[in-house]
């Protein structure tokens, strides 16, 4: 499960990328803590966030919330965290849409590497994403079955990125792909290839996420397991 982290003062306006201190505030509470209230019979065995404030909160939601099973502890990988903007951290999105760069971000975001010391290509910030997310679901495969369910907490260009490469589409496809604050994404990865089964999901039933019983066997069929059975 991929979950983006819930509203913050900036959400929206400015380009938040990685400046410290960005909480959410009282609506990405509120969304997060509804979030974490569908999720909480769902198996969860492990909670990974991005290390930015706003996710490890998101983060913290779900695992407090979560009824299923106890989690001890949020674990915490940099790879999940946001896009390094460099230069553009911290500035109002309509002014940097006055950039140049911008239309290259937006039409062809693989070709694009944010300005400064800072910046980051976002071919780069896929790869590393993606690269953690199989990862993961090597390691809980082997510590939980390979059916086992994990949540990933992080931002919506990097939820993005992951879901354009389960998708097999091409990087500059990425941005027409919607990925809405306290939005839940699942993704089951097989051994033949990743199915997106949910996107951009803001409410609703999440019974369809809970294993089967026994007498209905596992998996999904042709080794499918979903992030559940990966993230």
């Amino acid at each position: 499960m991929l979950v983006r982290h819930g509203l913050t003062a900036m959400t929206g306006p400015v380009l938040a990328g990685w400046t410290p201190g960005v909480g959410l505030d009282d609506r990405g509470r509120e969304q997060v803590r509804d979030l974490a209230a569908r999720l909480a019979l769902v198996p969860i065995a492990a909670v990974v966030s991005s290390p930015l404030d706003r996710c490890v909160q998101t983060a913290e939601a779900l695992v407090e919330g979560h009824l299923a099973a106890p989690i001890e502890k949020v674990e915490s990988d940099e790879r999940f965290g946001e896009v390094r903007y460099g230069d553009w951290t911290g500035r109002p999105l309509k002014e940097l849409a006055e950039e140049p760069l911008w239309k290259v971000v937006q039409a062809h975001p693989s070709a694009a590497r944010f300005p400064g010391e800072e910046g980051e290509a976002m071919a780069d910030a896929q790869h590393r994403a993606v690269r953690a997310v199989r990862e993961w679901n090597e390691r809980i495969a082997a510590e939980h079955g390979a059916d086992a369910t994990y949540a990933v907490c992080s931002h919506g260009d990097i939820i993005k990125a992951i879901v354009a490469d389960a998708m097999g589409l091409h990087l500059d496809q990425f941005q027409r792909i919607q990925v809405a604050p306290a939005s839940l994404t699942v993704i089951r990865y097989t051994e033949l290839r990743p199915f997106v089964v949910r996107l951009n999901d803001t409410g609703g039933d999440v019974r369809d996420l809970l294993p089967p019983p026994p007498e209905e066997g596992g998996g999904g069929g042709e080794g499918d397991a979903p992030v559940g059975g990966g993230a």
